[in-house]
């Protein structure tokens, strides 16, 4: 399935979840009190300066962070450099509102920092 730039609701990023790169862009506080699993974290920052260590040109990049602000300005970002790019709509709000998994690094319940 060819994913275009734009915008993804929470769950069918989840069911994708398979099929595509979960790339979170906040901050390292945010990132460690709670995240999805198999995500890759590089904050919007490092993003911004080029940063793409962790993820594969060649896959679908599904972005997320609190809102879904920071994750449109890295979605441009990502896609300038030819990566196929789409948000998470409402960001990880959204997807804990949903009853998404959403963990802690040791696994326990995560919360939206």
């Amino acid at each position: 399935m060819e994913f275009m730039a734009g915008f993804i609701a929470p769950r069918d990023a989840y069911d994708r979840r398979e099929e595509v790169q979960l790339l979170d862009v906040r901050e390292p506080y945010e990132w460690n009190a709670g995240r999805i699993e198999g995500a890759v974290h590089i904050p919007l920052q490092q993003v911004l300066d080029g940063i793409t260590e962790g993820i594969e040109a060649d896959r679908p990049v599904v972005i997320y962070c609190r809102t879904a602000n920071r994750s449109e300005v890295a979605g441009l970002m990502l896609e300038a450099r030819g990566f196929d790019v789409s948000v998470i709509e409402g960001g990880s709000e959204a997807w804990v509102a949903e009853g998404l998994p959403f963990t802690t690094p040791d696994g326990q319940p995560g919360r939206v920092a």
